[in-house]
This record gives C-alpha cells, structure tokens and sequence, in this order.
C-alpha cells in the first residue's frame, strides 16, 4: 500500500477556503498501475497527486493501490479502503467491469465514488445512486461523436471494440448517430494484442472506414498491426484510441486520423493552460484524456471540502452537485443523474515538432448530457 500527504501551494483562496473546514479526509485510490493498461492509470494517478499537491490542502490523505486490471483485486482493495483504512471517498478506476464489480457495493455501504473515467450506461441509468458521481462522460459520448462524423464521408464502416461493458457501450453509442451501413461488428478479447483474423475481416469486409475503440495496449498493438497490414481503410475512433498514452507507441501511422473527446490540451481556457503547464512541468511529457479528467476529479472534490465536511454527506453532494470548480473543459455541470453535461469535440492526430498529439477541429455535441438520463430516477 502506498501512502501519499499531500502538500504545496496552489493559491491562498483555495488554501484559505479549505481552512474554514480542516479537518483529515482519506480518499482511496484504485487505478491500473501494471500490465497493460497501466498507462491509463499511471496518468489518471498523477494527475490526481500533483493537483492535490498544489492545492495545499494538508488534510488530505491519499491511499492508492493498483488493482491489476483485475476486477476481484480491485473488490479486495475496495473493502480494505472502506473496512480497514476507513477512507471517506473512492475514486481512481479506469475500466468499466472494474467500477461494475467495486461501485454498487461501495455506495450501498453509503462510501461516496467518483469517477475519473469509467461510465457504464447502468450506473448512468437505472442503477444511478447519490453517492455515484461520474467527472468524466458516460461511456457512449465519445463513440456518439464518432458515429454522427462518421455520416460526413462514410457509408459503410466495420466497428469493433472488446467484450465488456465499456465496449459494449461503445458501439451503441456509435450505432445510436452513425446513418450509414455497418460493414462488419466484432467484440474483441480484453487485453487481446493479435488482431490479425480481425484485419483479415475488415480488409474483405468492403468496408469505407474502420471505428475501433481500444484503449491502452490493445490500441497500441491493433494500430501497429493495420499499419503493417497494408490495410489503407481510413480509421477512426474514440479519443481513447489515440490519446497521448498511445501516439507516441503508434507513430506516424496515425497521422491525420480523427477521434473524439470532451478535452484537448488545445482548449482555450485558463484552467486547462495552467493545468497542461503543471503536468509537464511535473512529468516532462503531455497529459492524456486520463489525465485531464483525473485532474477535474481531483479539484472538484478540492471544491467541496471548501464549502462542506465530507462528514456531513447530504451537504458534501450538495457541494459535489454544484460542481463549483474551474474544469479544464470548460463550461462543466452535473446532469440529474450526476454525469456531465459538456461539449464533445472532433480532434486530428498532428504532429507539433517531433511529438505526435491533438488539435480541435471541430464540436460534434454542445452541452451534451447521456441517453440514459430519464432512466434515473434519483
């Protein structure tokens, strides 16, 4: 277990807001650390840190633990959180399966969570809970995005994403906007790195375009692999896809290719400026997606400590609720079942000297909510 204080100044009016409810708060970290997906989390870890950091909040307390990728670590870490280290709030999954195995059960044990990324559709639907609170999108947004781009220039694209909820979720948000016809649709293995009966597939599928999503490693290896293939199907997919955990693996392969998400370093906002400055200041390289939503979580939870106890549940929601913080995404507000409601934008892969990242091309959805909204009924 790996125990972190936080500490550094981050501005007197954070630091002096803090003050007017001092007192020790333990948040409990469960992210990826190791295998293949460990970049996603090692983002989502340091951004969260460094933000802590420099809020000068002395209070906090972070335990974090790595949960493997495996959903039955992440359940044992979860329960120690909350039976033996007592922490007052979780936060810190990426996958979806995992904060399917770890978040019903922590909120019903009335532990508040916040997600820095995972969005299952049923904790946004039927299964939303007070004590859930998502600070990243519900898992079809990004996908939502791609299939409405896709009917710009596409007619007929094959999609695939891996067997599990997030995937799921992904090619039913891009089935939801995308008109055209599908060429193929194929669930993956989690974790699968040879896609060649897959590229096989496409390459005979007559297919106009491909849209994946495959986060961490097996984007990684599925894009090396359709570079190789000499496959020429224009691909498209989720930011995920080809975040900044994933180009500089990638190369130039996927120069020019487009994908969607709710931030990118090039947004025009203060919050986000500063925030891009700190994290490469600090690590020497570029934030991710991860990275920039961790940092939200981050700051929001920093935001209600200012204005409630974390003892006093209904007010600290409240204040989670109120979302009164400087998002890096901009204008940033909870809907009624607790996830965003942001703007989504269309993103190019360019490259900017020797570093391969994203520029803003475009907005596919204004203050986008989720379709599974009406389900809850909080």
């Amino acid at each position: 277990m790996k125990k972190i204080i936080v500490a550094g100044i981050f501005g007197l009016s954070m630091a002096a807001s803090n003050l007017a409810h001092a007192e020790p708060v333990k948040i409990g970290v469960i992210t990826t650390l190791s295998g293949g997906g460990a970049g996603l989390g090692v983002d989502m870890r340091d951004a969260f840190t460094l933000a802590m950091k420099k809020s000068g909040n002395k209070d906090v307390e972070l335990v974090i633990e790595d949960d493997a990728q495996k959903p039955e670590i992440a359940v044992q870490l979860a329960e120690k959180m909350i039976q033996s280290d007592k922490v007052d709030l979780l936060t810190g999954i990426i996958w979806s399966n995992l904060a399917m195995a770890v978040v019903p059960n922590a909120v019903a044990q009335d532990i508040i969570y916040l997600s820095p990324n995972a969005g299952p559709s049923v904790l946004a639907g039927a299964k939303c809970n007070p004590n859930y609170f998502n600070v990243a999108y519900q898992n079809d947004n990004f996908h939502e995005a791609m299939g409405q781009y896709a009917n710009k220039d596409y007619k007929k694209t094959f999609i695939l994403a891996p067997n599990y909820p997030a995937g799921k979720d992904s090619l039913t948000g891009f089935k939801r906007y995308y008109k055209g016809e599908l060429a193929g649709e194929i669930y993956t293995q989690v974790g699968q790195t040879d896609y060649a009966a897959e590229i096989a597939q496409i390459r005979d599928s007559g297919a106009d375009s491909v849209f994946f999503f495959l986060p961490g490693g097996m984007g990684i290896a599925f894009m090396k692999q359709y570079a190789q293939s000499g496959v020429k199907i224009p691909v498209m997919g989720p930011g995920f896809s080809f975040d900044q955990d994933i180009l500089p693996a990638v190369g130039d392969a996927a120069l020019g290719v487009k994908n969607s998400a709710s931030w990118s370093k090039d947004l025009d906002n203060a919050a986000n400026k500063e925030f891009v400055e700190a994290f490469q200041a600090e690590y020497k390289r570029l934030p991710s997606v991860y990275a920039a939503q961790s940092w939200d979580t981050a700051n929001l939870i920093l935001s209600a400590l200012g204005k409630a106890s974390v003892k006093d549940k209904d007010a600290f929601r409240a204040a989670l609720k109120a979302a009164d913080f400087k998002s890096v995404r901009g204008d940033f507000t909870f809907n009624t079942n607790n996830h965003p409601i942001q703007n989504i934008y269309v993103r190019e892969v360019v490259k900017e000297g020797d570093v391969l990242t994203n520029k803003i091309v475009g907005t596919a959805f204004e203050k986008r909510g989720d379709a599974y909204a009406e389900q809850c009924k909080m």
